[in-house]
């Protein structure tokens, strides 16, 4: 995959890419969240070249590439990282530095809430935690849930086709078919739980697996949990079964 989206320091989430060719990127980027309509709600972005050469020169078609992120209802802010000649072009592109990210940040917050009509000014009342989204129906192919900002719970089957996304944890107790993205923000310490694990394909916070990947024994077609393992740097999906 051409790129990464997580979580940062900064209240923005981060694009790093792993590759100049922006064609590339914007492929990726179609067949992963091509069909997530709604996913993003205006969240600011910020673009992370770090892991380019120093050498790479710039960027094919940055403003392509821009576009494709707002119209998916993303805001980009802010870069880091990348050879002169790609810092150059983002800035030229409106992009500020990353240590003015959250300067930036704050200026799109203030934008936004100077055009709409101030209340009288009393104390909010305060907003009870968020619980987890619960989806007590069968999915079909096609159609897609997201918990965003929380937890999911499926008390149904999720058919082959079907995609349940969550910034949390995913419980889903029925036969998991289709597919199931945890930590869709960036959240590494998110898990994905089933009572029945046969699974097109699993994702934490990035890091995925697919069913041309057979499941081990011990954990298809069984109760299992998913999370996220890192070792050496590394990262992968350990499938443990739940007894």
């Amino acid at each position: 995959m051409s790129f990464e989206l997580k979580s940062t320091h900064w209240p923005l989430l981060a694009l790093a890419l792993r590759s100049a060719d922006t064609q590339r990127l914007m492929q990726d980027w179609q067949q992963r969240y091509g069909d997530a309509a709604g996913f993003f709600d205006q969240d600011a972005l910020l673009l992370d070249f770090s892991a380019l050469s120093d050498s790479e020169p710039a960027l094919a078609d940055l403003s392509a590439l821009l576009a494709l992120l707002r119209a998916a209802h993303l805001q980009p802010v802010a870069y880091r990282g990348g050879s002169a000649a790609v810092r150059q072009q983002a800035a030229a592109a409106g992009l500020v530095r990353a240590d003015d990210a959250l300067d930036a940040v704050q200026a799109l917050t203030a934008s936004a809430a100077s055009s709409a009509i101030e209340p009288t000014p009393t104390p909010a009342p305060e907003r009870p935690a968020v619980g987890a989204l619960l989806i007590d129906r069968p999915l079909r192919s096609g159609q897609q849930v997201y918990a965003r900002g929380r937890d999911l719970i499926v008390t149904a089957m999720v058919n082959p086709g079907a995609e349940v996304v969550a910034d949390g944890h995913i419980h889903i107790y029925a036969p998991l078919r289709g597919k199931a993205i945890a930590g869709a923000c960036g959240d590494e310490n998110a898990c994905i739980f089933a009572t029945c694990l046969e699974a097109e394909l699993l994702s934490i916070a990035g890091t995925y697996r697919t069913s041309e990947v057979p499941l081990p024994p011990e954990v298809r077609s069984k109760a299992a949990r998913v999370r996220l393992q890192r070792h050496n740097d590394a990262e992968r999906l350990l499938i443990e079964a739940i007894a």
